[in-house]
């Protein structure tokens, strides 16, 4: 059945879709941005510069492997009616992660298990993501894909809220040997290590309502799940080929929107780490301008979405990233907590009505029908470059021997990505 013959969802299917991006937030807020990588960098790390170079190459590394193995494991888990068991795999690997976490002491020697698990986790989360996105089209129709698209980014950015204030008022809060209202002891990173715990129950509770609400998908007709590496990738490029003949801009927005899209996350993967380590600000505190960035983000897309329907979303895009890149240039040069505060929030503006455009535009080149193919090519080019914007943050930090060179190669990944969808064909608007 195509998505245009999809019958109504109803809206408990709907929201049990959506409760696992609210438990996402547990790994993409608490361990990969605000909380355990800003404790592995300055905690754990000792405050050393190599420290946050270190975390660059493992979640560029990280991004690699993922490019290299979401065109199989995407593929065969669609064609073989496992795209929800896909999804509770992964997931279920990326909590075994959070939870190995907990063994990873305030001490350099544990620097490099906390890496290492970093980069399985994201791994892990990242083919979570990739099934998990794929199944829209089992909880929508093809009118109501843009709302329930945004209902769960929403979710993400508000569950993200929710458990740093929870963690922040519970675990980090205050100062002295016990934080927090828990009065959790600090000794060894016992607090942070707690919240790893923390994070993996929170993610584990929201997921499951996915896993038992929404059906699977029935397994397809053609051989692409018994295909191999080398056959997966000979399918993906023929759809490439095949969708450049027939629509040459869509191509060209897949390739701009990787690299923008790279430059996004590492906004946030690092965003944290910066501000301890370059701008001053409390490794506590931290955690309050992690619940300001997402709820600006979250009010910059809804903003967006509003003026994209009058101009549409090409315009909003160009001017997020040109707004990012204004933001980050002056961050280079500006030094203490309240100029972080003023630019980075600046900054974050713009990630939500960037990520919110870049998904209607290519639901608005998508022709009928072709939607669930074209998003899937949409996750896997932006896997292919995921390791780019980390791997430049790494190489500036490790060249300069400062953090703040590494904001260098974040700002050069978002200017490729925008002078690559300069020539793009803006979509027709409805």
């Amino acid at each position: 059945m195509s998505t245009a013959d999809a019958p109504a969802v109803s809206r408990g299917r709907v929201l049990a879709w959506g409760l696992w991006d609210w438990g996402s937030a547990a790994y993409n807020a608490v361990i990969l941005t605000f909380v355990f990588s800003v404790y592995l960098t300055d905690g754990v790390g000792d405050e050393r510069p190599e420290a946050s170079a270190w975390l660059g190459y493992a979640i560029g590394a990280a991004g690699l492997l993922i490019a290299l193995m979401a065109p199989v494991i995407g593929q065969r888990a669609d064609s073989a009616g496992r795209r929800k068991l896909a999804t509770g795999v992964w997931t279920a690997l990326t909590i075994v992660t959070m939870v190995l976490l907990f063994g990873v002491r305030d001490d350099y020697a544990y620097l490099t298990l906390g890496l290492v698990l970093l980069g399985l986790g994201s791994i892990f989360f990242e083919l979570a993501s990739v099934s998990y996105n794929a199944m829209l089209c089992q909880v929508s129709t093809p009118a109501t894909i843009g709302r329930i698209s945004g209902f769960g980014w929403s979710m993400g950015y508000f569950g993200g809220i929710v458990l740093l204030l929870a963690v922040y008022v519970g675990f980090i809060a205050g100062d002295g040997d016990t934080r927090g209202l828990l009065a959790v002891p600090t000794e060894d990173g016992f607090n942070i290590r707690l919240i790893a715990l923390v994070a993996a129950a929170w993610f584990l509770v929201f997921a499951l309502p996915m896993l038992v609400r929404v059906p699977e998908i029935p397994p397809s007709d053609d051989r692409a799940a018994r295909l191999g590496v080398v056959g997966s990738y000979r399918k993906l490029f023929a759809d490439l080929r095949e969708l450049y003949r027939t629509s040459p801009h869509t191509v060209y927005f897949l390739g701009a929107s990787a690299l923008f899209r790279d430059g996004l996350a590492a906004v946030f993967t690092f965003g944290a780490v910066l501000a301890v380590r370059v701008y001053g600000i409390d490794a506590g505190d931290v955690l309050l301008f992690g619940v300001a960035a997402n709820v600006v983000s979250a009010l910059g897309a809804l903003a967006g979405g509003r003026i994209e329907d009058r101009v549409g979303p090409k315009a909003v895009i160009v001017t997020s990233l040109i707004g990012m890149i204004v933001a980050g240039a002056v961050l280079l040069f500006v030094s203490g907590p309240a100029m972080f505060w003023v630019f980075g929030l600046f900054l974050t503006l713009f990630v939500g009505p960037a990520q919110s455009s870049s998904r209607t535009f290519l639901a608005r080149l998508a022709p009928a029908g072709q939607e669930g193919q074209l998003f899937g090519l949409y996750a896997t080019t932006g896997r292919a470059v995921s390791f780019l914007a980390p791997t430049l943050f790494a190489v500036f930090t490790s060249m300069f021997a400062a953090e703040r060179a590494g904001i260098v190669g974040i700002l050069l990944v978002l200017a490729v990505g925008l002078l690559a969808l300069w020539p793009v064909r803006s979509p027709v608007l409805a």
